[in-house]
Formats: C-alpha cells, structure tokens, sequence
C-alpha cells in the first residue's frame, strides 16, 4: 500500500479508501438491499486493514448510524485506532423533529457526541460537513468546526458535495477569523463525471486541498457492460438518475476503459481507479466494497501505470453533464 499526506497537513492516509456506505442494514435504510449486515462487514473492514488501508469513510445518516457502530467495532477488534483514520459526516437527519439536521452548531455538536458513541472512539479523525447548508449562515458553521477541533473532538475538517464558490467562502471565513480550515473535499468526480475540473480542482490545486472522491467507478458503470445486471443496478435508484440521462455519449468512454483494461491485461475497474490516482490533486478514492475480491482487485490499481497517452485516450471523449453531487 501507498500513503500520502492529506491536504496541507500532516495526516498521512492509504491511496485508497474504503467507503462503508455499504456496510449497515437493508432493513433500516432504504438505499438498497445491496447493503451488507455487520459479519460481512466486518470481514470486509478486516480485510482492508491487512492489505495496508488505513483511511475509512463513513456518515452518521449510513443506515441511520449503523455503519458507524459496524466501523468502530470492527476497528475495536481487529485494528490499532492510532494507526487509522476515520472520516465521518454530518448534515442529514437521523430522525424526525427540530434541530435534527443541517450544519447549526447545535446540530454538528449533537451528531459528533452521538458519531462518537457509535465509533467508540474518543475523536473524529476527519469530520466531513456532507453537504451545503443554505439555511445556517456559514459563520456558524465554521465556527462549531474549530471549536470542536480546540477541544480535541475532531482533528481535521472536510468538506463534500458543494459547488466550489461555496467551498471557498467557507475556506475565506475560517482564514479572515483564525479558525481551522479544510484540508479535503470529497466530490463526484470519476471517468463518466468530471465537472469539477471546470472549478473546485483548480481551486483545491491553489490551495493545497486534497481530493478523496466518491464514487470512482460510476456505481459500476464502468466496471462492466453498461446494462449487466447486479442487485445495486436494480435497487439503487441514486444510481440511475446520476448517470443513465448521459447513458449514450458515456458508452464511448466505458468502451475504451474496457479496450485499455484488455491491452494492458488488468481489469476495467483498475483502469477506473488508475485514472483517478493519476490525477495530481486526488489523494484517496473512497472505494466501496461488498466482496473481499473487490478490495483485491482495487488494491492492484495502485500498480498499474498509465502513459500521458493512455490519460488522453480516456479523457478526450467527456462531453459537459449536467450538475449533480453539489446540489
């Protein structure tokens, strides 16, 4: 496994990151019944931590906190918390009422005790604000962040999913005012949806934030034939309005992931995850896995290399999408 220092810090993170969006219960949340229980997630969060992966990502709303509790289990019994890093998010709600939602001080103070619990861990490595808050004046929200890191709380702060005007008003309040800033920012960025080239990379390139995005691999659109048929495919619907309304012009560049994977005899979700970890400003993609073969396959990605013409050769096809991951 390969490390690197992550945004303009000191923390030191695997190439690869395991997402555990995936790890919590079907029952509870309905994103999909693709979702393992806690025995197969733990196996898989074991697996990660003997191929070298040090860096996990997860979110209180993750089967409404089930996947924190699996994570700080699985760390508790198989891992050394001083050697992982955990990233967690705040923002939705969890459940109904008043004050249960979005970046106020009371709600982000609220989640982090309760992330805490479930994690069974004394800090937040990396807290991740998931999305723009429009009712919460940024102020605020900048504020709760570095009083949570002064406290010992949470260590570094994130962000994800916002439109990068958005995400430098917020690095521009924590600057004017002495408090902590963003290291990271969690995207949608990925072969099949690049529109953060446009701004919030060269924004991140200027000032030395890192990249760990999500969803690498298109949901699987380009790790296989477009319309092979996987439970995900059925039942994440998320999914399908993300990338099916492009479906036509992105065939071209699932073709080519697929006819570059043969010539250099590796697989197409190497190919994905190469591209990305190419890329100079992307630190850690967050990989999601249900099977351990999944963790096996991404791992031989770091070893795969790709020439300035192999990079063109994928990339000269994107054409402009619609926004999606900021809204």
């Amino acid at each position: 496994m390969d490390y690197i220092k992550l945004g303009n810090s000191g923390l030191e993170v695997s190439r690869l990151c395991l997402g555990c969006m995936g790890f919590g219960d079907p029952d509870i949340w309905n994103r999909g019944q693709w979702i393992l229980k806690k025995d197969e997630s733990k196996n898989i969060i074991k697996k990660a931590m003997e191929l070298g992966i040090n860096f996990f990502d997860t979110a209180d709303v993750y089967s409404l906190g089930e996947s924190e509790k699996i994570l700080g289990e699985a760390i508790h019994e198989y891992g050394h918390r001083d050697e992982m890093v955990i990233a967690t998010k705040v923002y939705f709600p969890l459940k109904d009422g008043q004050n249960n939602k979005g970046l106020s001080r009371k709600h982000i103070f609220q989640a982090v005790d309760a992330s805490l619990k479930r994690l069974k861990t004394d800090y937040i490595d990396l807290l991740v604000i998931h999305r723009w808050d429009y009712d919460t004046p940024i102020e605020e929200t900048m504020c709760a962040l570095n009083d949570l890191v002064k406290s010992g709380k949470v260590l570094y702060i994130g962000a994800s999913a916002m439109y990068a005007w958005q995400f430098q008003k917020a690095q521009y309040i924590a600057k004017a005012n002495g408090w902590t800033q963003f290291i990271s920012m969690q995207n949608h960025y990925n072969l099949l949806y690049r529109e953060d080239e446009r701004e919030m990379i060269p924004y991140c390139k200027d000032a030395k934030i890192s990249l760990t995005p999500y969803s690498p691999l298109a949901a699987g659109r380009l790790t296989r034939d477009w319309k092979a048929t996987t439970l995900r495919y059925q039942t994440d619907q998320e999914s399908v309005k993300k990338y099916d309304h492009s479906e036509q012009q992105d065939h071209m560049i699932v073709d080519r992931v697929a006819m570059l994977a043969q010539q250099k005899n590796v697989t197409r979700t190497q190919i994905a995850l190469a591209w990305l970890l190419h890329k100079p400003q992307v630190a850690a993609p967050i990989i999601g896995a249900t099977k351990i073969s999944h963790l096996e396959e991404a791992v031989k990605a770091l070893d795969v290399q790709l020439s300035s013409q192999d990079m063109q050769f994928l990339d000269e096809l994107y054409q402009p999408h619609p926004i999606v991951g900021a809204l």
